[in-house]
């Protein structure tokens, strides 16, 4: 379970993030959508460690990662939005460097490793090293990575960025086996179809607000009461997206 309790970052004035407070069960692929600069990536941020928050914190499985970030992190796969691959080695020595950094029992390491470079079809440069990968080849080696420990918790940053369209669809059916394992998924996106297929619910995230949560079907209904005044219920998340972000705070 990922829990958020009153988690706020501000900077002066500025309010990045607002007071958001919600829990994530396990087995759930959450979506996180917004506009840029709304704060996704702030959060992400917070709920990794990498940023203090203002106020308020982020429980990964019961710990917290203020008090408790060690063991936050050691069941927490976490890919950012522009991940750092070590140029200098290759594709399994990689998985085998971050497996021995999460502490998986040496002899297991190497073969964790072959098993993800096959899930995420590289085992064919496997022994080449990873400068010489592609933009899309480098972003499967990340997920792979994300992966290598067995997470119980995901935390996903725009993670289909640079991966072609069969490696997209097989990293989402990678998740929904995941998730149907009992492992719970924080999926930032701005992919808006590949959220309505995959998320079992959507968080809307605006000016660090959080101005609506739930699955498509409950997003839809809330604004079938908004269009009471004969404006037409949007029904795609695209189109609920748009309608939300752009009616101000009092619609919904």
């Amino acid at each position: 379970m990922i829990r958020f309790d009153g988690l706020h970052k501000s900077y002066g004035d500025l309010i990045a993030v607002d007071r958001l407070s919600f829990e994530i069960p396990d087995g759930e692929v959450f979506g996180f959508i917004g506009r840029n600069g709304a704060g996704k990536t702030t959060t992400i941020k917070m709920m990794m460690g990498l940023l203090e928050p203002s106020a308020g914190t982020v429980s990964l499985g019961g710990f917290d990662i203020r008090s408790d970030a060690r063991a936050a992190k050691a069941i927490t796969g976490y890919l950012p939005d522009h991940p750092y691959l070590y140029d200098k080695l290759t594709g399994r020595e990689f998985l085998v460097f971050v497996a021995g950094l999460y502490g998986v029992p040496e002899k297991e390491r190497a073969q964790r490793a072959d098993a993800l470079l096959g899930d995420f079809a590289l085992v064919e440069r496997a022994d080449e090293l990873t400068e010489t990968y592609s933009h899309g080849m480098k972003q499967r080696l990340a997920l792979a990575g994300a992966l290598v420990h067995q997470p119980r918790i995901l935390v996903l940053d725009e993670p289909l960025v640079g991966l072609d369209p069969q490696g997209a669809l097989d990293f989402q059916n990678l998740l929904t086996r995941l998730a149907r394992e009992g492992v719970s998924i924080f999926l930032s996106t701005h992919s808006l179809a590949v959220a309505e297929s995959l998320c079992n619910s959507i968080g809307v995230l605006d000016h660090g607000r959080l101005i609506a949560r739930g699955t498509l079907d409950q997003l839809r209904d809330r604004a079938t009461a908004a269009a009471a005044g004969g404006r037409e219920t949007p029904h795609s998340l695209e189109a609920l997206f748009l309608d939300l972000v752009g009616a101000g705070e009092g619609e919904w």
